[in-house]
C-alpha cells in the first residue's frame, strides 16, 4: 500500500481507515472518534528505548524471569501493539506474538518488517514471530517457558475513558471479554510460569491469587508459577 493509498474497513459496525503515513508506517484511524490520530505499532521511539535500557531488573523482565535466564521462550498471547513483546525480545527472549484481530496483526507485521530493516532493532526483531490466531487455539498447541497475557481491562462507565489509542483498539477488537478463560490453558502451555499484566487496582485474572506480583507505578505483573498453581486453575 503506497503512502497515498487507503483502505476503508467496516469492523464490528465501525468504519476504520488503514493507511500509511509519511514515514511509511501502517496505521489505523477511527473516523467515528473525532480528533483521534492514527494508531501505529512502532518500536523505534524514546519510550521503548528507555524500557530496554532499564534492563532485566525492571518489573516486566523480572516477572517473566529474564533476570535469571534471558533466552526464555515466551508466548505473548494478547499481542496488541507489541511493545511488551519487543521489550522482552530486546532483553534476550524468543517471543511469539499472538493476535486475533486481523487489522492489529497487519500493524504488528508492519512494525516487525520495519524493525528488521533498522540496525538498532534488528537483533530484537530476529527473536520475534507474529502469529494470527485465537489465543485459546495458540495456547492449545504451544509449549513454551512463559506465557504472557495483557488483556484489555473491561470498560467501566464509572471510570475515566481509556487513552485514545486504547479506545481505538477497544472499538476495533471488542476487548477481551474471555480473558478469565485464558489462565488455565496458559498454565498448561507454560513450562515455568504465566505472567498477567493488570491495572493496579484490578482483581487478579479469573479471581485466582498469583504466587507473587511485581507492582509498578501504573500496572502490576501477577506471576503464576507452574509448580505452585493449584490443579483447579490449571484445568
Amino acid at each position: 500500500m503506497a503512502a497515498a493509498e487507503a483502505l476503508d474497513l467496516n469492523v464490528r459496525g465501525f468504519l476504520f481507515c488503514l493507511r500509511r503515513d509519511e514515514r511509511g508506517r501502517l496505521g489505523v484511524q477511527a473516523p467515528h472518534l473525532a480528533g483521534y490520530g492514527a494508531v501505529v505499532a512502532d518500536w523505534d521511539n524514546a519510550d521503548l528505548r528507555r524500557r530496554v535500557q532499564a534492563g532485566r531488573q525492571q518489573g516486566l523482565a523480572k516477572a517473566v524471569g529474564l533476570s535469571k535466564q534471558p533466552d526464555l521462550q515466551v508466548l505473548d498471547g494478547t499481542g496488541g501493539l507489541g511493545r511488551d513483546a519487543f521489550t522482552l525480545a530486546a532483553l534476550g527472549a524468543q517471543v511469539t506474538v499472538v493476535e486475533r484481530a486481523p487489522v492489529v496483526v497487519a500493524l504488528l507485521l508492519d512494525a516487525l518488517r520495519r524493525a528488521r530493516q533498522q540496525p538498532g532493532l534488528q537483533a530484537a526483531a530476529a527473536r520475534m514471530t507474529v502469529t494470527y490466531a485465537e489465543t485459546l487455539d495458540a495456547l492449545a498447541q504451544a509449549t513454551v517457558d512463559v506465557v504472557y497475557l495483557d488483556p484489555m481491562y473491561p470498560d467501566d462507565s464509572r471510570r475515566a475513558l481509556p487513552g485514545k489509542e486504547m479506545q481505538v483498539l477497544r472499538d476495533l477488537t471488542g476487548g477481551d471479554a474471555d480473558a478469565d478463560a485464558l489462565l488455565a490453558p496458559a498454565l498448561r502451555a507454560a513450562r515455568r510460569r504465566v505472567v498477567v499484566k493488570r491495572p493496579l487496582r484490578a482483581p487478579p485474572l479469573a479471581g485466582c491469587k498469583p504466587a507473587l506480583d511485581f507492582t509498578g507505578t501504573q500496572a502490576r505483573f501477577d506471576v503464576y508459577l507452574k509448580a505452585a498453581a493449584p490443579s483447579a486453575v490449571q484445568g
